[in-house]
């Protein structure tokens, strides 16, 4: 039809070309009134136009700012104010540990980036057996508040805090329901058990030679009697790193049959997998320690757990780098539980923790859910090296300032042991008694977990230290500020072992929370006493050891856990008679 148009057009080119012009002014002239009828846009106009667009624009934005500043305000400030002023559960009775401390959480999350709340804590428990710290939360100062808060009989429960710090699934630390947690006690109890310690010994044994054979190549000449100080360049043994290298090597082999091999090493640096399956390096030490750090900052306000996360992580380069850390520790976790599963899917039946977990011990498969998997393998690998691994490098700090107890140790050690012996037997050494007052003592006076560990009272109230404290509000006790009760524990800042030893010793158990206590105590507690004792009688029995000066202090940095800092040794071969190597 197109083609037929176009001949017609060629074939009469001429035809009404004058109506055809006539039409063509017409149209036009019509256009051109319309266009002007429609005030074509100037340059003035569109300045305003683009100026009310503007106006627009920032109305709305202020709109919103008002609204921001509404919800803040309302939310953190007259919110806040009102339930303080109206006080329906009766907490202004107890003095804050911050003037604002009775309206908002962050003077105690501000005091966590000091690096020692427990201390800060302590100072003023020193005043007042309870202080209120947050807007629902309550400090304990005394070891007679533990049964309360802690004790079988307890009806206070884990909250809000473990709650956010959870993934996906609960892990047997983390785990609020009472009957889940006893499901998942039941589990393992078996393989925690002080009767199967015999089954994580050789394990542990070979951790403790490695670690001798990592003391060996830094033994340096011994140190002259006169001298007081070793020289610098003889402080070749980190004390504090091979501790931990040792908890996290020996944690590997027991829960998951990994071998890690950071003694032999010397370094922390494991493999790490991302969800998508690539893999790099991470350091396990700064990962685990970054992510606390972060962590116990911010969760104390546990509400906004998630927005104060993203917050820091938007506004901060030091959370920002700690967050990072966080997402290389959750993959060195999901590497070390993929690489297992892979085992146990293989067939392998190997002896550790992970082995408990999958099955029951008729060989029966528990179904556990993947997520659960990963959960569980996190706080193993976390738990079960931290606190281990500080507590070891403690007690060596310990006995070093305070040579008189070394020397006691070390006559008890030698007397149980042969000359030739390198690695001591658990038999001989699991019931000496002055050994066990230096581990308690050491875990008394610099407690692993110093943090008070927060419980919520039950919908219905409960009766803490005689007083009646409502319902759903958070209570903890910090085991750095309970093991300083002066009524308990005579002379509290002083390493005294003797305390613990006969029924004196007895007597203070009770009120000794380093492994918590009641149904929610530490459930690996066998497994870290194995862990220090054998280490630290096989050492105290080959080597002498002497810090960088007689004056030289241990600094601690708080997190969740009080994390000793680096710590220099010089170390050398004791000299015993007919030792064979």
């Amino acid at each position: 039809m197109t083609g037929c148009f176009a001949a017609l057009s060629e074939a009469r080119p001429h035809r009404n070309t004058q109506n055809s012009r006539a039409i063509t002014g017409y149209i036009s002239t019509h256009v051109e009134r319309r266009t002007c009828n429609q005030r074509p846009t100037s340059p003035s106009n569109t300045l305003y136009l683009s100026h009310h667009s503007v106006q627009a624009t920032k109305m709305y934005a202020y709109l919103l700012l008002a609204a921001v500043a509404v919800f803040f305000v309302f939310t953190f400030v007259l919110h806040p104010l009102y339930a303080y002023l109206s006080d329906p559960k009766h907490l202004r009775r107890y003095p804050n540990f911050h003037p604002l401390s009775g309206i908002t959480n962050i003077p105690f999350m501000v005091e966590a980036t000091r690096g020692f709340r427990s201390k800060a804590l302590r100072e003023q428990h020193k005043k007042c057996p309870v202080i209120r710290i947050g807007p629902n939360s309550l400090s304990y100062g005394t070891g007679r508040a533990i049964k309360d808060i802690y004790g079988h009989g307890s009806g206070c429960i884990k909250g809000e805090l473990y709650e956010v710090l959870a993934g996906t699934h609960f892990h047997i630390t983390d785990v609020i329901d009472k009957y889940e947690h006893q499901r998942k006690r039941k589990a393992v109890s078996a393989a925690f058990a002080l009767k199967n310690m015999e089954n994580w010994e050789y394990k542990v044994a070979d951790k403790t030679e490695r670690f001798i054979r990592a003391c060996d190549k830094a033994c340096t000449p011994p140190l002259k009697k006169e001298m007081t100080r070793p020289n610098p360049e003889d402080l070749t043994f980190d004390y504090r790193s091979y501790t931990n290298f040792f908890s996290i090597d020996a944690i590997a082999d027991i829960a998951l049959s990994e071998h890690l091999h950071l003694l032999d090493k010397g370094t922390d640096i494991v493999q790490a997998e991302r969800m998508d399956g690539s893999k790099f390096q991470v350091n396990f030490r700064d990962c685990l320690h970054g992510t606390a750090r972060a962590q116990s900052i911010i969760v104390w306000a546990s509400q906004w757990f998630k927005f104060n996360k993203w917050f820091t992580r938007l506004v901060s380069p030091e959370f920002r780098r700690l967050w990072k850390l966080n997402d290389g520790w959750e993959a060195l976790v999901y590497n070390r539980a993929t690489e297992r599963l892979k085992r146990y899917q293989n067939g392998e039946k190997l002896s550790d923790i992970f082995q408990a977990f999958m099955e029951d011990r008729d060989g029966n498969p528990r179904g556990l859910e993947w997520g659960e998997i990963v959960a569980e393998v996190s706080i193993l690998m976390n738990a079960g090296s931290d606190t281990t691994g500080i507590a070891m490098c403690n007690v060596m700090y310990w006995l070093l300032k305070h040579p008189d107890c070394m020397t006691r140790l070390r006559e008890e050690v030698d007397a149980v042991l042969d000359a030739d012996e390198v690695v001591a037997p658990y038999d001989k050494v699991k019931h000496l008694p002055y050994l066990r007052a230096c581990l308690d003592e050491t875990l008394r006076i610099s407690p692993s977990t110093s943090f008070g560990l927060p419980r919520r009272t039950p919908a219905e109230g409960a009766y803490i230290l005689g007083d009646f404290i409502p319902g759903d509000t958070t209570v903890a006790i910090s085991a750095y500020v309970a093991h300083r009760d002066e009524e308990i524990f005579p002379d509290p800042d002083k390493f005294i072992p003797d305390r613990w030893l006969g029924e004196k010793g007895k007597d203070l158990q009770p009120f000794f929370i380093a492994f918590s206590a009641g149904a929610r105590g530490c459930i690996g507690r066998n497994i870290s006493y194995l862990e220090q004792t054998v280490l630290l009688a096989s050492v105290v029995h080959r080597y002498e050891f002497a810090l960088p000066h007689p004056d030289w202090e241990q600094t601690w940095l708080e997190a969740l856990n009080a994390m000793p800092g680096k710590m220099p040794l010089k170390v050398w071969r004791r000299d015993l008679s007919n030792r064979e190597v």
